[in-house]
């Protein structure tokens, strides 16, 4: 079997951000470093991807908000709700991430499977940013392939928090699924309204959680056939995440991830993965965490897999 295409690029974890922000930016290369320590191959990592374009951003996203970024105009209060203060290198690497789950997706449809060590950006709206999101990945990705003709694409989101701004812009898209099983109490306050919709009790543990996942995704795989499968695996589900209220074992997590990529191999559909949502602060124990996505790839390749369990 041959090596699933793994999309990274270094800036990534490059931006400065100030002094104990809440956000883990070194998570992208401390997996990447983790990676190839476990022996994958570096000819596995794709780090050319291309950013993506004005162009590219306005098949979801509305032009002034996308010229307010570009140029820096954007006004403070809507940069605080982003949760970034705004830079040249902000702009670059979200741009840079965009175009990596395009190339992601556009890579799942040719190997069967294919892995970002980044994205997963689903609270940005048409006009707006929220949660750490400038752009709608995920939503930029999955119009980009319906433009080139794929007929039917669901969006998996299992992030703990609601893919609120996913769901919003394709409300109105019959080809484009959003379903979203996320933390009922948790971030954002006003959720959205996605195709499925399944609100996790606060400390939900694995045996529910994993019954959950299972009933949504055969069910929605049977009803809408999709051609490709976007799937956001976000891990602050995980127990000891401090923003997800979830009670999710490491193993739970592995699981999910597993039956996630076992059931799109099974039914021969296309899989693009994103890690999503982690918010650890201990940052070797999150990216062990972030692992079990990597881990549950190469095992449904049978290939060889020296990362933590």
């Amino acid at each position: 079997m041959r090596w699933p295409p793994m999309i990274y690029h270094p800036c990534y974890s490059a931006l400065q951000l100030p002094q104990r922000h809440r956000y883990p930016i070194g998570k992208y290369q401390a997996l990447y470093q983790a990676l190839l320590q476990a022996g994958v191959p570096a000819d596995t990592f794709i780090t050319n991807s291309p950013p993506a374009s004005r162009q590219l951003l306005q098949l979801v996203h509305q032009q002034d908000y996308i010229d307010s970024l570009w140029h820096g105009t954007i006004d403070a209060k809507a940069m605080r709700r982003i949760g970034f203060p705004w830079s040249e290198f902000l702009l670059q690497r979200s741009l840079q991430s965009v175009g990596g789950t395009v190339h992601t997706a556009q890579l799942a449809l040719q190997h069967g499977l294919a892995l970002h060590l980044s994205g997963g950006y689903h609270h940005a709206f048409a006009g707006e940013g929220s949660g750490f999101c400038l752009f709608n990945d995920l939503a930029v990705a999955a119009m980009q392939l319906q433009q080139q003709g794929v007929d039917k694409i669901l969006i998996f989101d299992c992030d703990v928090h609601q893919g609120d701004g996913t769901a919003l812009l394709f409300q109105h898209n019959p080809g484009i699924i959003t379903a979203s099983l996320h933390g009922e109490k948790n971030f954002p306050a006003r959720k959205q309204q996605s195709d499925w919709d399944l609100a996790l009790p606060t400390h939900c543990q694995d045996q529910h959680y994993l019954e959950a996942v299972q009933q949504s995704l055969d069910y929605l795989l049977a009803l809408h056939q999709p051609d490709l499968v976007l799937f956001d695996a976000g891990v602050d589900i995980h127990q000891q995440d401090d923003l997800g209220l979830l009670d999710i074992s490491t193993a739970g997590v592995l699981a999910r991830d597993q039956y996630v990529i076992n059931s799109c191999r099974d039914r021969n559909i296309a899989l693009a993965a994103v890690i999503g949502g982690g918010y650890q602060r201990d940052l070797t124990a999150l990216t062990a965490v972030h692992l079990q996505l990597f881990k549950a790839a190469l095992q449904s390749r049978q290939l060889p897999c020296d990362l933590p369990a």
